[in-house]
Parts: C-alpha cells; structure tokens; sequence
C-alpha cells in the first residue's frame, strides 16, 4: 500500500481492529510518518450480472454503491447506513451461490430494501429501474406505496402526503369506485 502523502511504497500497522467481514488498519509512512487508513475485505468468487440486453458483466460493488447514493442523495440518513445496505445486499447475491445472476434480481432487492429505508430514495430509484414513461406511471408507484404498510412514514422521515390530503385523496378514489368512473 502507497502513502497517499509520498508514495513511499513502506508503511507499518499501527493498529488493527476486526469490523465484521472486513479488517481496518491504521498505518503509518515510513518515510514521511503521515498516517493513513486502510481497509481489507475477503474477495468473494466472481459473480456476474446478466443485463437487460443479455450481455454479462462482472459485479461491481461501487457501481450498486453509486446507485443507491444518488437515490438517498440528501436524504436525512445515519452515516454509514448507505454502506450497510449496500454490504447487506452484496450479502444476500453471494449467498444464492450463484456464479449469474440477472439485473432484474438486483433491482428488485434493492427496491424493496429503499423501500424500508426511506420513501423518497425508493421512488427516486423506482424511476430509473422501472422507467416511468410519464408522471401518471410515477403517481400510481407513490398511490402504491401509500396504501402498502410501508406507506406509514419510517421515523426520522416526513409523509408522502400529509393526513388529511390522504384521506381526501381517499374518498375520491372510494366515490370514483362506486359511481363506476
């Protein structure tokens, strides 16, 4: 590992700790004595994404990370929470013990992980994935939220829609239904 400082190619531990699947390391330059940060995770076996358009690239931990960044871009979330789903979600791929698995499968994992995260990041990442044509799309994926118990705002978080908006919205979507419109 390189000094981020000099280059210097020489660097000691200072101090290691075990976080979970993964070790920290503390280092320090040899020649400079700036000190530095370093990580080191088990490399999985490959595993490969099967596109939309059938080709097959290798998995790829940042491109997932970036993805789910830019959906809980700011969004009042925790630090770190972001780089743990990402680890729960890379968890749950290598677990199926397959060496392809389709875009399809991520995407929906990490729907339905936003969706217990943060209303607004799953809407936001429901638009790419499910590329809304036009906001008519958009609005029945919020209505459908609403109604599922996971319309109910997650602590820290403000509603979709304030309660008695809803409730309007409510019985006008009951009156539609019985006058058969």
């Amino acid at each position: 590992m390189k000094c981020p400082s000099c280059g210097e190619p020489e660097s000691r531990v200072i101090d290691s700790r075990s976080l979970g699947d993964e070790i920290r390391r503390r280092r320090e330059c040899i020649v400079c004595q700036s000190r530095f940060t370093t990580y080191e995770r088990l490399q999985n076996r490959s595993l490969y994404v099967i596109k939309k358009d059938g080709r097959r690239e290798e998995f790829d931990r940042e491109k997932l990370f970036s993805g789910i960044r830019k959906a809980c871009e700011k969004r009042p979330m925790p630090t770190g929470t972001i780089e743990k789903l990402v680890e729960t979600i890379e968890a749950e791929l290598y677990s199926l013990g397959k060496t392809e698995v389709p875009s399809s499968l991520i995407g929906k994992i990490v729907i339905t992980k936003l969706a217990e995260l943060d209303h607004i990041a799953y809407i936001r990442f429901a638009s790419v994935y499910y590329e809304f044509s036009d906001i008519t799309t958009l609005k029945q994926a919020v209505d459908t939220l609403i109604e599922s118990k996971l319309g109910a705002p997650l602590d820290g978080q403000l509603p979709l829609i304030k309660k008695d908006e809803l409730s309007g919205q409510r019985r006008r979507s009951r009156l539609k239904q019985q006058n058969g419109k």
